[in-house]
């Protein structure tokens, strides 16, 4: 006798999963279902599953785990990572039962049912492992656009750049066909050079903005399989970051970034690269409200003129903070119909507006994005929880939460070829999971221990060379969001437990000041390194024991993800990015809430478990380097979202 085992829930969503395992048959039927390929787990308690069962039972009445890779197959499904439910696509639902009678006319005894936990619970349940999901064949393949202000190394000031420069290298490994469009930034200085790669297309395009016509060049460099498409227009030579120089933001950044997305929704339709262009069956990947225009340009914009039809946009949130506010004024400015107004209207609180006459009134591009875009992302489970609650939803939380059934989050993936312990040029002594001797020797078989990366950083940077001491780092902005007054009020208490602590990184003057003011009253305790520098980076993350991360909010963070590659231990605030992929390597510690006592606590107990449990240490180092933390495995994450995205029409009014 064979069991067909399933369960729906009520709640239905956007998804589509892998077979494998599959009886010949079932392999024809299974793409009129929309299922192409599978999820490695399957969590929660209300899932489908179909579960072929052989001839041989044990005492429970279920088969073995060898039968069921023989015989078995699983239909996983797509678990919304705000709601936590479990869901099915609403194309799928008829087609559920169908499937179930499909198979119940196959040869053989059949049995129907419902299941819930119990099923879970089988110690014989086979799930398809993450080498699996990640060697497969690409079954489909897109045409994809990133769209962003920053892309490494062409520019970057922080986490952004390093996603928009690796993720499209990793997708198109991948089989897709990838182009990035961002400004291309001129400083009138050697940093210049890399543009150097990149050639004029000699295609100029004319944007409607800002009650006039712009023209704009493109410049484009093929490399590592992705076609760099930079935008170039006199507003984008001056000196400075991407956003502003020693003075501020600039003031123009609403024109400078309407232009970025007018631009690229042009790209795909005009640039010859390689030979034809991307055309309009694309799929737009939006970062942050500078890109945020994209998703409403296509609903707004081209799809009521027929173009665009199969596109699909996703809005990627890396930081909710930044939402592109602007005057209700310079609606105007954006190149959009009046009625599309709505969409981007904005009312500031009672308590944010600068006097009495002030209504409030606002065009806020960020929650334009949110509202037209076919997925929404963000760069952490975890994050993509926060965003909809008051605390952590910066204005935006209820149309999150409206929109809940979109909302997924993939933690952002590290350049593992970057940051490679056995081969990183700028540390002392290489290493890795397999022979962390560079990191630490144990001598004549007990458990102490001589750090090697870290001596050279005690002596390169003039402190007490201890090798027992414990070392705790700091790698960061010097401002509120990442806790820097809770660790300037623990410092001295931290440095009373004969520790050593060195910190990296610029932001407030005050903050930079007390740095120094640290270094001289604690000389053989503390260093304070005003400003950043990448070889020393690297050489804090190989040489501490620790790296502190107090960070207030951080959707993602990438130094807990450097800190575990390199095994070195994090002590982070819950929060975001970080709780997200901490909370996953048992023993690795996390406080909540965010004071300085909770932080001293954790901080001291991380301390001790060094000091008086090596090998219980060395066990927490090696936990945390076998994560997999590459833009591969992200990548995956990114092609699920991606066949969502097209499983519904798309955004129109």
């Amino acid at each position: 006798m064979k069991t067909l085992l399933f369960s729906y829930p009520i709640f239905t969503a956007k998804s589509t999963h892998n077979i494998t395992h599959k009886p010949p048959l079932i392999s024809d039927f299974s793409s009129q279902l929309g299922f192409s390929y599978c999820s490695n787990n399957i969590k929660g308690s209300n899932h489908f599953k179909l579960r072929v069962i052989g001839k041989n039972f044990e005492e429970d009445g279920y088969s073995t785990h060898e039968d069921e890779e023989n015989d078995g197959f699983l239909l996983g499904i797509e678990k919304d990572t705000v709601a936590e439910f479990q869901l099915i696509p609403q194309s799928g639902m008829l087609l559920l039962f169908a499937f179930a009678t499909f198979l119940l006319e196959l040869p053989g005894d059949f049995e129907v049912g419902n299941f819930y936990d119990d099923i879970l619970a089988d110690k014989y349940e086979a799930s398809v492992s993450d080498e699996l999901i990640e060697e497969r064949l690409t079954e489909l393949t897109y045409n994809i656009v990133f769209v962003t202000s920053e892309a490494s190394p062409y520019s970057k000031t922080g986490g952004l750049g390093d996603v928009c420069g690796s993720l499209p290298i990793a997708l198109a490994a991948r089989g897709h066909r990838v182009m990035v469009v961002s400004p291309r930034y001129l400083h009138g200085d050697p940093s210049d050079d890399k543009f150097a790669g990149a050639t004029n297309l000699n295609c100029v395009t004319k944007v409607h903005c800002f009650g006039g016509i712009q023209q704009v060049d493109f410049f484009h460099e093929y490399r590592a399989g992705v076609d760099w498409v930079f935008v170039d227009h006199p507003s984008y030579h001056r000196p400075g970051n991407p956003y502003g120089d020693i003075y501020g933001a600039f003031g123009d950044n609403q024109f400078r970034f309407t232009l970025l997305c007018q631009a690229a929704c042009e790209a795909p339709l005009v640039l010859p690269l390689g030979g034809f262009t991307y055309g309009e069956n694309c799929l737009f990947l939006a970062n942050d409200w500078h890109a945020g225009l994209v998703p409403v340009l296509l609903a707004a914009k081209y799809r009521p003129n027929g173009v665009y039809k199969d596109a699909r946009s996703i809005i990627a949130i890396h930081n909710l903070a930044h939402q592109g506010i602007e005057p209700a004024a310079t609606y105007g400015n954006l190149g959009l119909p009046l009625e599309w107004y709505g969409a981007l209207e904005w009312v500031f609180p009672t308590w944010a507006r600068t006097h009495a006459l002030d209504t409030g009134q606002a065009v806020n591009i960020l929650k334009g994005a949110i509202v037209t875009a076919d997925r929404i992302l963000t760069v952490s489970q975890g994050y993509s929880w926060e965003i909809t609650t008051p605390e952590g939803g910066y204005g935006l939380n209820e149309l999150l939460s409206s929109r809940k059934f979109v909302v997924n989050g993939i933690t952002n993936g590290i350049d593992v070829t970057e940051w490679d312990p056995s081969s990183d040029e700028h540390i002392a002594s290489h290493y890795s999971m397999d022979d962390i001797s560079g990191k630490v020797v144990i001598a004549n078989c007990v458990c102490e221990m001589q750090i090697k990366c870290k001596i050279a950083l005690q002596k390169e940077l003039g402190l007490a060379v201890l090798p027992d001491c414990p070392l705790v780092g700091f790698i960061g902005r010097l401002d509120y969001q990442k806790g820097i007054d809770i660790l300037l009020s623990a410092t001295p208490n931290l440095l009373q437990d004969d520790v050593q602590f060195i910190m990296l990184g610029s932001g407030e003057k005050q903050y930079e000041e007390w740095m120094r003011a640290t270094e001289t009253s604690f000389s053989d305790q503390f260093r304070g390194w005003v400003g950043f520098n990448v070889p020393i980076s690297h050489r804090i993350t190989a040489g501490c024991d620790i790296l502190l991360m107090p960070s207030r909010f951080e959707p993602c963070g990438l130094n807990q993800l450097y800190a575990m590659r390199y095994g070195t231990i994090p002590v982070v605030h819950g929060t975001g990015g970080l709780k997200a992929k901490v909370k996953k390597v048992p023993g690795i510690w996390a406080f909540a809430p965010l004071t300085k006592e909770c932080m001293l606590d954790a901080l001291r107990v991380a301390i001790r478990t060094y000091r008086e449990h090596k090998t219980s240490w060395e066990g927490l180092m090696r936990r945390g380097m076998e994560r997999d933390c590459s833009w591969d495995n992200a990548a995956v994450q990114y092609e699920q979202v991606f066949e969502w995205a097209f499983m519904d029409p798309p955004y129109v009014t």
